[in-house]
C-alpha cells in the first residue's frame, strides 16, 4: 500500500468524524481483518479499569454505536460511570484514534433493528451466554444454546431484555499516525464550552 498522507494543521477538516471516516477508508481499503475492531475501556464507580475488544457498528455526528450484554462487566461499569474510552490501532497503516466520550444507551428501538440484522445462530448466543458469568464446561454452554433452539424452534428470535446497544458521544478525538524515530504525527479534537471544536498539536 501506498505512503499514506500525513496530516498537517493546514490539511485538517473542521469537523473530526470527517477525518474518521477517511481514515477507517483507508484501514478498509488496505485489506487487514476487522478495521472496524476497537478497544473499549471503561471503569466503575470504585474506580477499576477494564478494557475488551468490540466491534464498531456505526457512527455520525451523534457518535460511535457497539452492540453488547449489559449485564457484563463493561454494562455494568458504564452503568456506574456512564463514559469511556475507544481505542482503534491499525498497524498495518501506521495509524491509531483514541476517542474519550460520554455514554448513552441506544433505544430499544435501534437496538432491535441491528439484533434483527444478525445471523439467527448469534441471536440465540445471546440468549445462551450470561457474558462474563462462571461456567462448569463447554458444554454447559452448548446444552444452553440448544435449550434456546429449542424455546424458538420455528420463530423468529428476538432481542433478550439484557442486550442492547450504547452511544459514544466524543468529547475528545486524537489521532496519530507513526513517523520515523518515533516523531510521530499527533493532534486532538476537544470538544469546548460552546460545542465546538478546537484543535491542537501534541508532542509525540
Amino acid at each position: 500500500m501506498a505512503e499514506l498522507a500525513r496530516p498537517t494543521e493546514a490539511a485538517l477538516p473542521e469537523d473530526p468524524l470527517e477525518l474518521f471516516a477517511a481514515w477507517l477508508g483507508d484501514a478498509e481499503a488496505s485489506g487487514m481483518t476487522d478495521p472496524n475492531a476497537m478497544t473499549l475501556a471503561t471503569a466503575g464507580d470504585g474506580g477499576r479499569p477494564s478494557a475488551r475488544t468490540v466491534l464498531l457498528r456505526g457512527f455520525s455526528d451523534e457518535g460511535f454505536r457497539f452492540f453488547t450484554n449489559r449485564t457484563s462487566l463493561k454494562g455494568r461499569q458504564l452503568g456506574e460511570n456512564p463514559r469511556a474510552q475507544l481505542l482503534f490501532f491499525w498497524r498495518e497503516i501506521g495509524r491509531q484514534i483514541l476517542i474519550h466520550g460520554n455514554v448513552d444507551q441506544l433505544s430499544d428501538e435501534e437496538s432491535d433493528a441491528y439484533f434483527e440484522s444478525r445471523a439467527r445462530e448469534s441471536r440465540i448466543g445471546a440468549w445462551a451466554s450470561e457474558q462474563g458469568s462462571v461456567i462448569e464446561s463447554r458444554e454447559e454452554l452448548i446444552g444452553r444454546v440448544e435449550e434456546a433452539e429449542r424455546r424458538f424452534e420455528g420463530e423468529d428470535v428476538p432481542r433478550p431484555p439484557h442486550w442492547g446497544g450504547y452511544l459514544v458521544s466524543p468529547q475528545a478525538i486524537e489521532f496519530w499516525q507513526a513517523g520515523e524515530f518515533r516523531l510521530h504525527d499527533r493532534f486532538v479534537y476537544r470538544r469546548s464550552d460552546g460545542g465546538q471544536w478546537v484543535t491542537e498539536r501534541l508532542s509525540p
